[in-house]
């Protein structure tokens, strides 16, 4: 027959809900240390553009984070979270009214200051820290840094508590699925001898200048980014477990000039699910581009700014830099001129990065998953 467990056994077994317990209050303290360390030094300055009301709205939560009842408690976490979400919501009305390079900076930081008391609001009970985390992204992106951009610090501790999950089988099915799918339609051109761009190994910084980057001519870079971690580490398991829970700002749809693209605010895993896609419309840019291709392979043709004639840009100026002609399937009765375009071409592989120069048209279509990186510079 079993013995009792004694006092000093059953104080050091745990349950389930009693760890949970525990990681909670690990990770309000963890949060809670990013604050500063009395009311007065959490400083609401603003100017008289936001209302008294929403001043008020403000010093009322920082009240309630630093009072003597504990935001770990269900009444005063119930009374803060509610403030905050009515200082997010009419902040996030001023946000919106009108085009954005007028939104007064002071409305953004309001809009980061409820963000900020939602999230310690969600951070002293054991809701979602994915949840969390979506809220803290959308404070930087909409609002403007506060507290030493405290936000990225607190999203910082959130992702050392957040437990990541291996995906179901099903899900692994899906993903499977998704990859067969792209593989199945993907057509791999081939790239004529003369429209090969030419490639250089780790050039010096003065051969390049002097060869390249000022009579401006495209070139492959090869061997200058082997050392970067990213060559080996990324893949989509890993960008998920980084950022997977993280909201990102998605251009959607595979054409600037199609009346279904989009710009959106999206969680990186259900953009992954949903929109690994191709953006192949051709256009140029005002500055000199590094495309640096760190997995997969694209697709690239460049014209040079003297083909501009026979690429047909969009008349309106906020397509001007925009291409009317589908590259690879060309209406040549609608676009004649099209046809004796001269471009250069190559499939660009991991660890290529290639020289696009200032105004030079750029066609780029993904064969495989493929994620790049990319510098611009004037």
């Amino acid at each position: 027959m079993s013995q009792p467990s004694s006092p000093e056994g059953r104080a050091r077994s745990s349950s389930p809900a009693a760890d949970q317990v525990s990681a909670g209050n690990a990770l309000w303290a963890d949060v809670r240390a990013l604050l500063p360390s009395t009311k007065k030094d959490l400083k609401l300055d603003f100017s008289e553009k936001v209302e008294e009301s929403v001043i008020s709205l403000l010093q009322q939560a920082r009240d309630l984070l630093y009072g003597a009842g504990s935001l770990c408690s269900g009444g005063t976490r119930e009374t803060c979270l509610q403030v905050s979400e009515i200082i997010i919501d009419y902040s996030w009305e001023k946000l919106n009214i009108g085009t954005w390079r007028d939104v007064d900076k002071d409305w953004r930081r309001v809009y980061s200051y409820g963000c900020l008391f939602k999230v310690l609001c969600m951070c002293s009970e054991q809701g979602t820290i994915a949840d969390a985390i979506r809220v803290c992204d959308m404070g930087l992106l909409m609002g403007a840094s506060i507290l030493d951009n405290i936000l990225v610090r607190i999203i910082n501790v959130l992702q050392k508590h957040l437990t990541y999950g291996k995906r179901s089988a099903e899900e692994d099915t899906k993903e499977s699925r998704r990859k067969k799918i792209r593989n199945d339609h993907t057509t791999i051109p081939s790239v004529k001898s003369e429209e090969v761009i030419p490639r250089l190994h780790c050039p010096s910084l003065e051969h390049f200048r002097e060869n390249y980057m000022i009579p401006q001519k495209p070139v492959i870079l090869e061997g200058i980014v082997d050392h970067w971690p990213c060559m080996k580490k990324w893949s989509l398991d890993y960008l998920r477990q980084i950022a997977g829970c993280r909201t990102v700002p998605v251009e959607v749809g595979s054409r600037y000039t199609d009346e279904e693209w989009s710009q959106t605010l999206m969680i990186v895993n259900d953009f992954i699910d949903q929109y690994i896609v191709n953006k192949n419309s051709i256009g140029y840019l005002a500055q000199h581009q590094l495309f640096d291709q760190v997995i997969g392979r694209k697709y690239i043709r460049l014209y040079s700014p003297q083909e501009s004639e026979n690429l047909y840009p969009h008349e309106t100026q906020i397509l001007h830099n925009t291409s009317q002609v589908d590259v690879e399937d060309p209406d040549l009765v609608k676009f004649p001129k099209f046809e004796r375009a001269a471009f250069q071409a190559c499939i660009l592989t991991p660890g290529q990065v290639l020289f696009i120069p200032v105004k030079y048209w750029h066609y780029v279509r993904s064969l495989d998953v493929s994620f790049s990186v990319s510098f611009w510079w004037s």
